[in-house]
C-alpha cells in the first residue's frame, strides 16, 4: 500500500515549515544527502561568505534561496554535494566599527593600541552575530555545513589563496594592470561597492562646479574652425580639484556641437566657444544673455550693457573634433610618459547632453570612464602621473588626500575640506581656490550646484592583478 502524504485542512505555512524542519533534523536528511552519495561525482560548493558583524536581511534570504536551488538540483542528479559555509571577516566596515567602539583612528594603531590587540578586537567584532545567522540559516531551510566553516582571517584560508595565486602565476595566467578604485584618505584604504552602499555614505551637499575654457591650438583645428581669433572648448566638471590632472577632453562622436560667438562675462572681450548644441540654452540661460540671429548685431555690444549677446555661427558633430589639441589648462606638471599625446580631443560613448556642456573634462588618473576612453584612444592618452622620490609613478594627490609638491601653492592642501580635522578646514576649499584662479585667468568660472556626493572618497589608480581567461 502506498504511503499517503499528510493532509492539511487549513494552510498554515509556518506550521508546515516547522514540521519539515523538524523532520529534516530528526532524520539527518542534509547529512544523508551527502553520505548516501559517497563515491559519486562531486559538486563542490563554497558559499560566498557573508560578514557576521552585520545582521542578515531579506536580500541574504533571497540570495541563499537561489544558491540552494542549484545545490539541491545537483543532489537530485546524483552528485555528492558538500556545502561549506564561510565567514567573510575582512573589510572596512569591520575596522571602522571597531575603531568607533574603541575610540581610536587608524593613526592610533601601534601607539594607543597594539596591532595584536586591534586584530583581536576585530576578530571578536566580526563574529558578533553568528548565532543570529545560524538561526536564520536553519529557519529558512538552507542546507550548508555551519559546523566547519572557512573563516577568511585564519591563516589556512589566506595561505590557500596565496597558494592558488602562485599556481596561476606559475602558469603565466596572471598579469599586472591598473584600474580606478574609490579610495578613502581618512580610512587609508580602497572601498568596495558594498562599502559604498553603507548607510551615510552619500549625502546632498552644495559643492563647487566649474565650466572651464580650454584654448585650442590653432594649427590643429579643422578647416571649418579656422576662424579669426581664438577658439575655446567649454567643459564642465563637478570635481575642480581634478583639473590639474586633465589630459584630454571627450566628446560624443554623434552629438551635434556648435561654435558660439559671444563675450566673456568678466573681461568683456569677444570669445568663440564650442559646446553641445542642445546645451547652449543652459549655458547661456537667464536674463544675462541674449541670442541674436545676425552675427553683425554682436558689434553693437558695449561693456556695461545689461545683456551679453551671443550667436551660433557653425554646427558640426563630435567625430569632426577628434584630434584637436589644446593648451594645458593648469600646467603644474606633465605626465611622466608620452606627454606629447596628452591635451587633445578624443571620443567616448558615455558623453551625454543631459547636463554641462557636452564636452567632458577627462582626467584618466581619477575617473574610471576617463581611464577607459583614454586607453582606447589612438594614440593612448597618458594619465597625469608623476615620478616620486623612489621613481614610482603617482598621482598629483597623495594617499592622504593632499596635493603633492608639484602643485606649487596648493601643495600639502587637502583636495576636499571634509578631509580636515574638525575646525581646521580653511574658509576656501581647493575647489573654490582653483575656480577663482581660473576666473582670474579668464576662464568661465565657478557655479554652485546641489549634488549627491560620496563623502571622503576619491578615485585613485591602483595596481591590480588579473587572470587570463
Amino acid at each position: 500500500m502506498s504511503k499517503k502524504f499528510t493532509e492539511y485542512k487549513g494552510l498554515d505555512l509556518p506550521k508546515v515549515a516547522e514540521e519539515i524542519l523538524n523532520y529534516w533534523e530528526e532524520n539527518n536528511i542534509f547529512e544523508k544527502s551527502i553520505t548516501t552519495r559517497e563515491g559519486n561525482e562531486p559538486f563542490v560548493f563554497f558559499e560566498g561568505p557573508p560578514s557576521a558583524n552585520g545582521l542578515p536581511g531579506i536580500h541574504h534570504v533571497m540570495a541563499r534561496a537561489i544558491k540552494d536551488i542549484f545545490c539541491r538540483y545537483k543532489t537530485q542528479k546524483g552528485y555528492q554535494v558538500k556545502r561549506k559555509a564561510g565567514w567573510d571577516t575582512h573589510g572596512l566596515p569591520v575596522e571602522l566599527g571597531v575603531e568607533k567602539e574603541l575610540g581610536i583612528t587608524k593613526e592610533d594603531i601601534g601607539t594607543k593600541i597594539t596591532v595584536e590587540e586591534y586584530n583581536e578586537a576585530c576578530k571578536k567584532a566580526v563574529m558578533r552575530y553568528t548565532d543570529i545567522w545560524n538561526d536564520l540559516t536553519e529557519k529558512m531551510g538552507y542546507w550548508v555545513d555551519m559546523e566547519d566553516p572557512y573563516i577568511t582571517y585564519k591563516p589556512k584560508y589566506m595561505e590557500s589563496v596565496w597558494w592558488l595565486l602562485k599556481q596561476i602565476y606559475d602558469k603565466d595566467l596572471l598579469y599586472k594592470g591598473y584600474t580606478i578604485q574609490p579610495y578613502s584618505p581618512k580610512a587609508g584604504t580602497g572601498l568596495s561597492s558594498h562599502e559604498l552602499n553603507q548607510p551615510g555614505t552619500y549625502q546632498d551637499v552644495t559643492d563647487t562646479t566649474v565650466v572651464a575654457q580650454f584654448k585650442t591650438i590653432k594649427e590643429t583645428l579643422p578647416e571649418f574652425l579656422q576662424v579669426e581669433g581664438d577658439v575655446h572648448f567649454l567643459a564642465w566638471t563637478t570635481t575642480p580639484w581634478t583639473l590639474p590632472s586633465n589630459t584630454a577632453l571627450t566628446v560624443g562622436p554623434k552629438i551635434e556641437y556648435v561654435l558660439v560667438k559671444t563675450f566673456n562675462q568678466y573681461t568683456f572681450e569677444p570669445i568663440q566657444v564650442v559646446l553641445a548644441k542642445n546645451l547652449v540654452g543652459k549655458q547661456f540661460a537667464g536674463k544675462k544673455f541674449n541670442e541674436v540671429e545676425d552675427v553683425a548685431e554682436l558689434a553693437n555690444y558695449a561693456e556695461g550693457d545689461k545683456q551679453i549677446p551671443y550667436a551660433v555661427v557653425k554646427e558640426f558633430i563630435g567625430k569632426d573634433l577628434v584630434g584637436i589639441k589644446y593648451e594645458q589648462l593648469l600646467p603644474y606638471a606633465l605626465p611622466y610618459q608620452n606627454p606629447e599625446n596628452a591635451f587633445r580631443v578624443i571620443s567616448g560613448d558615455f558623453v551625454t547632453t543631459e547636463d554641462g556642456t557636452g564636452i567632458v573634462h577627462t582626467a584618466p588618473t581619477f575617473g574610471a570612464d576617463d581611464a577607459l576612453v583614454a586607453k582606447q584612444a589612438t594614440p593612448e592618452v597618458p594619465p597625469m602621473l608623476v615620478l616620486d622620490e623612489n621613481e614610482n609613478p603617482v598621482p598629483l594627490v597623495d594617499l592622504q588626500g593632499k596635493f603633492r609638491p608639484e602643485m606649487g601653492e596648493y601643495a600639502g592642501k587637502y583636495v576636499k575640506n571634509e578631509y580636515y580635522t574638525d575646525g581646521e578646514a580653511p574658509e576656501k576649499s581647493v575647489d573654490v581656490e582653483l575656480a577663482i584662479q581660473l576666473k582670474e585667468e579668464n576662464s568661465k568660472p565657478l557655479r554652485l550646484k546641489n549634488m549627491c556626493t560620496v563623502i571622503l572618497t576619491v578615485g585613485v589608480p591602483t595596481n591590480q592583478f588579473y587572470t587570463i581567461r
